[in-house]
């Protein structure tokens, strides 16, 4: 565990993620240096469990909820910097990336793609901007001896199965047909025609774009049964099934043109 004696305020943070209903939680652990004469050495929180919620989002909004408990800190002046350990290598690494690259590509990755929970990640470089101590992220290994990681870790799994059920963002989910899992750019974008079902549907705000998790319905396709995501500013509904014609795309799956919705015939 890294120690606090360096004027530092330590914090742990994890995520956890549930399916069969997907739902999430995240723990949270801080350590306070003696500099803020706390009666405690630290401090434990947890959150709702969120349904429909991913790891990745709950890995960051466990460190965006941290550093918000450490802005309410009267006396955080006296500290010189916050440093937060998690063992979600996406926040870790990505925490640059959404402080300096993002911003200036819009919030879109090389290849077109748009940079996932680009909420969360913009709440994040807020908040670390605004607390004015210096912020660090740390990557620790998961499931060590580390007793900060494994506290937090025990948390998040409580609080993801926790009774209260809070939804995140807007989302639709509905039940997947396809045996097989998702599997992000097994689909190639090739300009054809092909028949899909929509299982979630999620608006992007930042990009203004919506993101649907699709599985293809055309059994004379050779991507039958696949499970992918696809982004496009047209609307879809889950659980409804359309007709579309694919963009020529290298990079990402997207749809430009909605041919028809296809509906099932009533007995």
């Amino acid at each position: 565990m890294i120690s606090t004696e360096d004027n530092a305020i330590v914090i742990y943070t994890d995520g956890s993620s549930y399916s069969h209903p997907r739902r999430g939680g995240y723990g949270i652990r801080i350590y306070y240096p003696k500099v803020l004469n706390k009666n405690v050495e630290y401090e434990d929180f947890e959150s709702f469990s969120y349904s429909s919620a991913t790891n990745n989002e709950m890995e960051l909004l466990a460190v965006v909820t941290a550093l918000r408990k450490v802005e309410s800190l009267n006396d955080r002046n006296l500290v010189s910097r916050v440093i937060v350990c998690t063992d979600s290598q996406y926040v870790s690494d990505n925490f640059n990336n959404a402080k300096y690259n993002w911003p200036k590509t819009k919030w879109f990755l090389k290849n077109g793609t748009p940079v996932q929970n680009a909420e969360l990640w913009k709440d994040l470089v807020k908040i670390s901007i605004k607390i004015k101590n210096r912020v660090e992220i740390r990557w620790v290994r998961g499931h060590s001896k580390d007793a900060g990681n494994k506290a937090v870790d025990k948390i998040a799994k409580q609080s993801a199965r926790g009774h209260i059920k809070i939804l995140l963002k807007p989302r639709t989910v509905r039940r997947k047909m396809s045996p097989y899992k998702v599997n992000p750019g097994s689909i190639e974008s090739l300009g054809q025609r092909i028949s899909i079902r929509v299982i979630t549907d999620e608006y992007m705000p930042i990009q203004k774009l919506f993101k649907y998790k699709i599985e293809v319905i055309s059994k004379s396709s050779k991507y039958f049964q696949y499970v992918d995501f696809v982004f496009s500013k047209m609307i879809l509904r889950a659980g409804h099934s359309y007709f579309v014609s694919l963009k020529k795309d290298d990079c990402k799956l997207s749809i430009s043109k909605i041919i028809r919705e296809i509906v099932k015939a009533k007995n």
